[in-house]
């Protein structure tokens, strides 16, 4: 890999958001990035190789990195969401049973053999595809806060499942590695939580800003490569490192700070070349020698529409239901997880794209209705006599990048 190629990348993770325009069409900024990551790999002018060693090795990073911002956006710290607790877990479950049976469905009609990951994909959802696309709405009613725990639920569960679904026959040793992720995350939690408690933390703080040491950056960056290089040796994905320390990170209080001073290392750099990286190790071509891959991409974006707006029976609003079924984070997750495993059928690992793709259409044609029910929740909570906030003002779709959970 040469500065000449580096320098093609920066110029690609610069012009891809010109192909997003996400305050019009709702799409986030990634889709840019890979679409021109298409263009310039496998399906289009073959300029940049994803097998490259260093090229993939940085672009793993930029996958941690990309899942760690995203575990900060599960709102564990969130006082309210104790209160949606008991209706939005309830729905993720019902999501999530629906998705078994549609999934196995699928992967008979297709013959892949992988109903196990269909299920994952088809129950999951992305917070970090719905909020930037609601930032402009204040989330406090009911219907409001029972989805944020829907989506945190169906975004936490769905990427712990994803590596046992993956590799079913070895489903024990994939377990083992999860649950040594898993407590590595914990631990760290519980050592950020004593540090905050004991005061250390905000004296750390004091300090770095005084000296500009920005030692919380380089703390964080060592607990989440320390955790990505055990993910690596037990071959378990990293995507599940990255995610679980962002939500250890949100669980102590403060996700926001950390996740800030990681946004230019990650969003200007590291985000769009993983991102680059998955397009131009993309081949669109195969799905003209394998047309049933794109039905089966069709089958999973509308199977996961259908699964999520099943909860619209629990009086559920109609459009909360279908933005839950927005979905990034996971398929990426599969995809990167899918070709480092090679068990992918041709053409299959973009059916999973493209099922991802029509859903986050979805999202962008549902989130004008959901923002008129959350400013309603709000106006009827508004004292007597109090103007009611308008649900337009609320326009934008998501800006700039979602991240991928």
């Amino acid at each position: 890999m040469s500065f000449a190629t580096l320098a093609l990348i920066c110029l690609v993770a610069l012009v891809g958001p010109l192909f997003a325009v996400p305050r019009h069409g709702g799409l986030p900024v990634v889709i840019g990035e890979l679409l021109v990551g298409l263009v310039l790999g496998q399906t289009g002018l073959q300029a940049l190789d994803a097998t490259n060693e260093t090229f993939s090795f940085m672009a793993q990073i930029g996958f941690a990195l990309v899942m760690f911002i995203a575990g900060t956006n599960v709102p564990l710290h969130n006082p309210a969401m104790r209160a949606g607790l008991r209706w939005g877990v309830a729905r993720a479950l019902l999501a999530g049973a629906l998705a078994v049976p549609v999934g196995l469905g699928l992967a008979a009609l297709f013959g892949t053999g992988h109903g196990a990951l269909y299920a994952v994909l088809l129950a999951s959802s992305s917070a970090g595809l719905v909020m930037p696309a609601l930032a402009d709405v204040q989330i406090a009613g009911r219907h409001g806060v029972e989805m944020l725990v829907q989506l945190a639920v169906a975004d936490a569960a769905c990427i712990i499942l994803l590596p046992l679904a993956m590799q079913p026959a070895k489903v024990g040793h994939a377990a083992f590695g999860a649950a040594v992720v898993l407590a590595g995350a914990g631990l760290c939690y519980l050592a950020l939580s004593r540090a905050g408690r004991s005061g250390r933390q905000r004296r750390l703080h004091k300090v770095s800003e005084q000296h500009q040491f920005a030692a919380e950056l380089r703390i964080t960056l060592v607990l989440l490569f320390g955790l990505a290089a055990v993910a690596v040796y037990l071959q378990v994905t990293i995507m599940l490192a990255g995610f679980a320390l962002g939500v250890a990170v949100s669980a102590v209080g403060e996700p926001r700070r950390v996740a800030h001073q990681l946004f230019a290392l990650s969003e200007g750099f590291f985000a769009p070349l993983f991102f680059v990286w998955l397009g131009v190790s993309l081949d669109l071509r195969q799905l003209a020698a394998n047309p049933q891959s794109l039905l089966l991409g069709l089958a999973l974006g509308v199977g996961a529409v259908a699964v999520h707006a099943a909860p619209i029976l629990t009086r559920q609003p109609w459009p909360i239901a279908l933005v839950t079924a927005a979905q990034l984070g996971v398929p990426i997750g599969a995809v990167t997880l899918g070709k480092a495993l090679d068990v992918f059928q041709p053409g299959e690992a973009t059916a999973l794209l493209i099922g991802s793709l029509v859903t986050i259409g979805v999202v962008a044609m549902a989130a004008g209705g959901v923002r008129k029910v959350l400013a309603a929740e709000v106006d009827a909570s508004l004292p007597d006599g109090s103007p009611p906030r308008r649900a337009g003002a609320e326009g934008a779709a998501a800006s700039g990048r979602s991240d991928p959970s």
